[in-house]
């Protein structure tokens, strides 16, 4: 089992950027797939970037080219560079990890994002 802790989240304006930071509470090399999630109110959760055990990374079309998801393995942390927020980009985001040799899901607690001028 692990647990996962965002931090990061914060008040913003619109072009502005934002780090979240997920800390795991054990070691993440090569046995988690980490992503990152996100809600906003009244919508469903949504895919924002996922980042596999080798580093090879996926992203939702609305925040390619503007987010950057990383992992420190060794300190069981994953990242999500936001650059250019928007609007639209305001939401609960949630650090996920999944182990890959069970499939089993973890979710963080959620941290708060809210882009406005």
């Amino acid at each position: 089992q692990v647990q996962l802790v965002e931090s990061g989240g914060d008040f913003v304006q619109p072009g502005g950027s934002l780090r979240l930071s997920c800390a795991a509470s054990r070691s993440i090399y090569n046995i988690y797939t980490m992503g990152w999630y996100r809600q906003a109110p009244g919508k469903q959760r949504e895919m924002v970037a996922i980042i596999t055990s080798s580093s090879v990374t996926n992203y939702a079309g609305s925040v390619k080219g503007r987010f950057t998801i990383s992992r420190d393995n060794a300190k069981n942390t994953v990242y999500l560079q936001m650059n250019s927020l928007e609007p639209e980009d305001t939401a609960v985001y949630y650090c996920n990890a999944v182990r890959i040799a069970t499939m089993t899901t973890y979710w963080g607690q959620g941290t708060q994002v809210t882009v406005s001028s």
